[in-house]
Formats: structure tokens, sequence, C-alpha cells
């Protein structure tokens, strides 16, 4: 069979014949591609179902997983119940423990600023008192400057120790004598010695001036004006308070100053065997004390004296109160005696009234025999 290349059908059965092999070709190759895709769609599966166990053994795991995981949280949260619990016990103990120690440590705050603020308060009136001491330093220097104003000072300072010794009706103040002169405290003593008189004046300058002296020229000054002061003090106070007949036979110079009296007698003996002399007695606020004392006890015995009359009175009718007291306890203990003799006859009486009521008591009245011809008529029943 000959094949015209240039007939056109025999191009077209050749194109047609060429399209089939190669639509042959083609299926065959599909169909080979068709069985290597069903064996890798068969591996594919195989795969996806070895895929298939993983997943669901990782479903498994993680279902396992997940109820640990369950059992983790819920032990987790339970130990972290518990574990806030003791958290909050011991917080709250802390708490109290706190609480306690922050109550204590205030309380003993507090206590410790009462405290201070006592001391404090005792500090300022401390201060205070300092403050008004030296006030009243600088006071009594300026009462002690002025003659006049130490006189009444040491008028003041008699006054209160004599106050305090001696009773009020055994002295007068600022008594005027027959003489004129007034006399700081006048003492009643009875005769012998007599009242009297003590004199609060002082020579404090020519002190002063000697304590103060920086040369030696100025303390023999200073010296020797003391000597003279004093010894003219006693003088004047021996010519105007010591008066016969109507004043003791001597008197009191007081010197509200214990330094001052000690400064006379240790380097001015002279003027104190003086005073002696001229029956002048040097006292200080100490010694004038005792003085007073034992002059209190003179007027004491005095005073015993002059009641001793009515003393024996008094004894004598206290010996007839208790006359007539024994008289009365000798009566009460008679009508004692009285009544004790009639409460021993009642207490008799009384036994006897007591036997005769028992026999009473004890008396059978069933044993007691029937009348014979009984007056209460029987009931006869129907």
């Amino acid at each position: 069979m000959t094949l015209d290349l240039n007939d056109p059908q025999t191009l077209i059965l050749l194109a047609a014949g060429a399209l089939g092999l190669f639509v042959i070709i083609l299926l065959l190759m599909v169909v080979k591609r068709a069985g290597q895709s069903a064996h890798m769609a068969q591996m594919v599966a195989s795969q996806m179902g070895h895929v298939n166990q993983r997943v669901q053994m990782l479903s498994d795991g993680q279902q396992q997983l997940v109820g640990g995981l369950s059992s983790v949280s819920e032990a987790q949260a339970k130990s972290q119940a518990h574990m806030l619990k003791l958290m909050e016990a011991r917080l709250q103990q802390v708490n109290e423990v706190v609480n306690r120690n922050l109550t204590l440590s205030t309380k003993a705050t507090a206590q410790s600023l009462g405290e201070l603020q006592q001391r404090l308060k005792t500090i300022d009136k401390a201060q205070e008192n300092i403050t008004k001491l030296s006030g009243d330093v600088l006071g009594l220097q300026d009462i002690l400057s002025n003659k006049q104003t130490r006189g009444a000072f040491g008028e003041i300072q008699l006054q209160d120790i004599v106050s305090k010794a001696l009773p009020s009706d055994s002295y007068r103040l600022q008594h005027t004598l027959s003489n004129g002169k007034r006399a700081d405290c006048l003492i009643h003593l009875p005769n012998p010695p007599g009242p009297i008189v003590i004199d609060s004046k002082f020579p404090l300058e020519p002190y002063e001036r000697m304590r103060k002296a920086e040369t030696e020229q100025e303390k023999l000054e200073g010296v020797r004006q003391m000597r003279i002061a004093v010894r003219n003090h006693i003088r004047a106070i021996s010519e105007k308070y010591i008066i016969e007949g109507e004043t003791a036979d001597g008197a009191i110079l007081f010197l509200p100053s214990e330094a001052v009296y000690a400064e006379i007698h240790a380097n001015f003996s002279e003027l104190v065997r003086e005073g002696f002399a001229a029956r002048v007695y040097i006292v200080s606020p100490t010694t004038c004390m005792a003085t007073l004392n034992t002059m209190r006890a003179i007027l004491k015995d005095a005073r015993m004296r002059e009641q001793a009359g009515a003393i024996r009175q008094e004894l004598s009718k206290l010996y007839g109160d208790v006359d007539r007291l024994g008289s009365r306890v000798e009566n009460l203990d008679r009508h004692f005696n009285m009544a004790a003799k009639d409460i021993a006859e009642i207490k008799i009486s009384a036994e006897k009234a007591g036997k005769r009521a028992q026999r009473l008591d004890n008396f059978d009245f069933e044993e007691l025999a029937p009348e014979t011809n009984p007056s209460v008529v029987p009931l006869v029943q129907d």
C-alpha cells in the first residue's frame, strides 16, 4: 500500500494515527501513573493509618497527661490551699505576736513617756524652785544689806523659833518695858529668874567686811570693827533690857546666823566672856531652840507647882468617885447574885413542869376499862 504524503487525507490519516498513538502512549502513561498513584495512595493510606495510630496514641497520652495534669493540679491546689491555710495561721500568729509586742511596746513606751513626763515635771518644778531660790537668795541679800530689814528678818526668825518652842501665853513680842525700850521678845519665866528679854539684832556689816577682805590690812580692819560692833551691842542690851525688879538678871542676844555665831565663838572668845560678865548670853538658832526647851521645862514645872493644890483637890474627888464606884459595884454584884438565885429557882420550876408534862404524855388511855353502862347508843343497820 502506497502512501502519498502529499495527499491531505494521507496526512490526516497519518496525523490521526500519530494522535491515536500519542493518546495510547498517554493512556499507558496515565495507567502506569495511576498504578503508581494507587500504590502511593496505598502507601499514603498506610502512613495515614500509622499517623492515625500515632495521633490516637498521642490523644490517649494527651488524655492521660490531661488526667495527670488534673490530678497534679488538684494536688497542687490542695497543697496550695493547705499552704495558704498554714501561711494564714502563721501570719495570724505573727500578727498576734506583733500586735501583742506592739501593745506591750506601746504600753512600755507610754509608761516611759509618762515617767519621762513626770521627771520633766519634777525637773521643771526643781528649776522653778531653783529660780525661786535664786530670787529668795537675792532677796535675802537685799534684806541683810539693810539694817532695818535685817532687824525685821531676825525678829521673824526669832518669832518662828519661839512660837514652836513655847506656849503662846508664855511670851510676848515687841513688849515695851518701863524704861520705854521695846524688846523684840519677852519670855515670862517665874521668879527666879523672872521675865527675860531676847534681842534679835546683830552686827552684819563688820562681819561681811571682814569676810570679804582681800588684803591683810582690810582683814585687820574688819576684825577691829567686828569686835567694836559686838561689844557695843552687848553693852546696849545690858543697859536697855536688864531692869532690876522687872526683868531677869540677864538677857539673850539672838544671832539669826550660825556663821556669825561660829565666828564669834571661834575667833572672838573675849567677846563671849564679856557677854557673860555683862549677863548677856549669845545664842544662834540652834542653841536658842535648846535654851527655849529648857525654859519650857521651867515653865512646866512652875505651872505644875501652881496647880499642885488643884491637883490634890482633883485627886480627892477622884478618890471619892472610886469609892462610890466600889459601892455601886457591890450593889450590882448583889443584884447579880439575887438574879442568879431567881434563875436557879426558875430552872427548878421548869424541870418540875417538864417532868409532869412527860408523865402526862406517857399515860396510856387505851388501857382504861370500858364503862359498864355506856351512854353512847350504838347505830343499828337496816
